[in-house]
């Protein structure tokens, strides 16, 4: 029993990472209809911003956390405004194209730096702690702790906030919102530094558990892709719930088949799509 558990626990924490990174997909999707394959990047941009910044002698972790955070923002800000906004026009599949493009600059720019592996110090707290039978480090109690609070910091921002609203408003119908008034290049803007910043959270809370390098965006880009499409691309819930099932997917399906997890996981997503098409959540933020 205690097993299970172990694996279910495992499987939530790195899940949730995986729901933070498909949540910067439904961000970008609902606001602008594009599936950014560079948010994968922004995941990685947010662990290396934070292994350097972390080198600097005197510089308090939380300092360097925030600036992570902004920067990574930054570059979010930037693709939209030089490599999305100018296209807008064009057709998705140019569009998309385009995300892929951007995605392999930000990969060859790091790597132009640094091709090393490297891991951050866990944030405080005790080596581990046991639930039921099962040990759970406390790395994964914070990175399910914070993503949830991400996650109902963004619901109340989307519900309750005027800017939240127009971002609801764009995703429900970008044309008739754009009519309205609503600032739709602002609004989409807003929606990639978003995006980049929540994928620069996921970068900052995997990689005190797993060796971040440039080529590591990709994979995870993947997975949180995986986590929004079985969700229901276009759902918060949906995103959450897709991220943290692929997270148990991979962590039991590891034990079944050791060395196949990435399989396992996106043949139950393949899976989930032949039988739900739409998804879990299948909806709008």
């Amino acid at each position: 029993m205690s097993g299970i558990v172990q694996y279910i626990l495992t499987g939530i924490s790195i899940g949730t990472i995986y729901g933070l990174i498909a949540i910067g997909f439904d961000l970008t999707y609902n606001t602008t209809g594009i599936i950014n394959f560079a948010q994968g990047e922004f995941v990685m941009l947010g662990g290396m911003f934070s292994v350097a910044l972390l080198r600097i002698p005197g510089m308090p972790a939380w300092i360097c956390i925030v600036l992570a955070i902004a920067l990574t923002s930054l570059v979010g800000l930037a693709m939209e405004r030089t490599a999305i906004r100018p296209v807008k026009s064009a057709s998705l599949t140019t569009a998309i194209i385009i995300t892929i493009g951007v995605s392999i600059v930000i990969k060859a720019s790091v790597g132009c730096f640094t091709k090393d592996e490297f891991v951050i110090p866990s944030l405080p707290g005790p080596v581990s702690m046991r639930i039921l039978g099962a040990s759970i480090t406390s790395q994964a109690i914070w990175n399910m702790s914070i993503g949830m609070l991400i996650v109902l910091a963004l619901w109340a921002f989307l519900k309750y906030t005027f800017v939240g609203i127009a971002l609801r408003a764009m995703a429900e119908d970008r044309t008739n919102a754009a009519n309205l008034g609503l600032a739709a290049d602002r609004l989409s803007q807003l929606s990639f530094g978003l995006s980049a910043g929540i994928g620069a959270i996921a970068g900052i809370l995997i990689t005190p558990i797993t060796q971040m390098s440039w080529l590591r965006g990709t994979d995870l880009g993947l997975k949180g892709f995986c986590g929004a499409v079985l969700g229901g691309m276009g759902s918060l819930p949906g995103a959450i719930i897709g991220g943290i099932l692929i997270g148990i997917a991979e962590t039991t399906g590891n034990v079944i088949l050791t060395g196949y997890k990435d399989v396992i996981a996106f043949s139950i997503v393949i899976l989930v799509l032949y039988i739900r098409p739409q998804g879990i959540m299948g909806g709008r933020l």
